[in-house]
């Protein structure tokens, strides 16, 4: 029996629907609700030792201690949950098609202590994607910095031009390409549109403000942080004009370092951020890209690797 009196046991409001794990004697009659009965929670008590009263569906009422019954959203979850477990188990690694160096080595930022960032693309077994529990939208690692995305999902971001994934495509250090990866990569200019502009300029802009309020209210930011939106908006100003994502920033790699070591002030910086958004505005006007990706060569490509996954 589990600890009533713990305090971690947290109190199940009334309006709550139930199924009994034992049998429950109504308590105006000898009629008994079998284990499996369903009922709704009409008193919760003020501590964990003492019974709920629960009503059942023909109006009579019973009571049940905590341990006595489940709540009917995990009761209908219970074979789901051990099957996402036992899917947990699976080495997804194995289906990874693709495989990149991203962040500060891609960059060429990094220093003597940098991490090696690692994403890409992994594609799972059809009897898995096809299954009632699914398989994960990415895979991650935090110790060893790695994170890879089921390939509807990386997809998906992509064509939102979310700037990691786009990066990914356009990294100059790639580990692993099986043929598939190398037919998107082949591809990858479909993803890049105007929506640059939006995904890119909203980001900065949000985390801008975000760093002035920690300057006011601790005195301090992270220059990392503040060098990086730096980094994306001359990445943005660079996709629009010339059609590629460039990942490696020589141009201007001495300007982005002293940010990061905080040799230049706020000021400087913001001054900096608001003239690139200004060159931002120009590119996006004359800008060559299509309003939005082509959606449907992505949508094809999507049901060109579904199907070569069934055996």
């Amino acid at each position: 029996m589990p600890d009533l009196s713990s305090p971690l046991v947290l109190i199940v409001p009334t309006g709550t629907q139930i199924v009994t794990r034992i049998a429950c004697r109504a308590l105006n009659s000898r009629h008994d609700y079998p284990p499996g009965a369903v009922g709704v929670i009409v008193g919760a008590p003020t501590d964990h030792t003492h019974s709920y009263r629960v009503r059942f569906p023909d109006g009579q009422e019973g009571t049940l201690l905590r341990h006595q019954f489940s709540l009917r959203k995990q009761f209908q979850n219970q074979g789901l949950a051990s099957t996402e477990t036992s899917l947990g188990e699976v080495d997804w690694s194995e289906y990874v098609i693709f495989r990149c160096i991203v962040g500060s080595r891609a960059y060429g930022l990094d220093h003597a202590d940098s991490d090696t960032d690692r994403r890409g693309i992994y594609v799972p077994p059809a009897d898995a994607q096809w299954s009632l529990f699914g398989v994960p939208e990415q895979l991650e690692n935090k110790d060893t910095e790695e994170c890879y995305w089921e390939i509807k999902k990386f997809l998906i971001l992509a064509l939102k031009a979310n700037p990691n994934v786009l990066e990914c495509l356009y990294s100059p250090l790639i580990e692993t390409a099986t043929p598939l990866a190398e037919e998107l990569l082949a591809m990858r200019s479909i993803f890049l549109s105007r929506l640059v502009y939006q995904t890119y300029n909203g980001y900065v802009m949000s985390q801008f403000k975000k760093l002035e309020q920690d300057l006011r209210s601790r005195g301090s930011i992270k220059w990392k942080h503040a060098m990086h939106l730096i980094r994306l908006l001359l990445s943005g100003i660079t996709i629009l004009r010339e059609g590629f994502v460039p990942v490696q920033v020589a141009e201007f790699r001495d300007q982005l370092l002293a940010i990061r070591n905080g040799e230049l002030d706020w000021a400087e910086i913001n001054a900096w951020r608001l003239t690139l958004h200004q060159e931002f505005d120009r590119a996006f006007e004359t800008s060559v890209l299509p309003e939005r990706p082509e959606y449907d060569r992505a949508n094809a490509f999507l049901i060109f690797v579904r199907r070569s996954q069934v055996v």
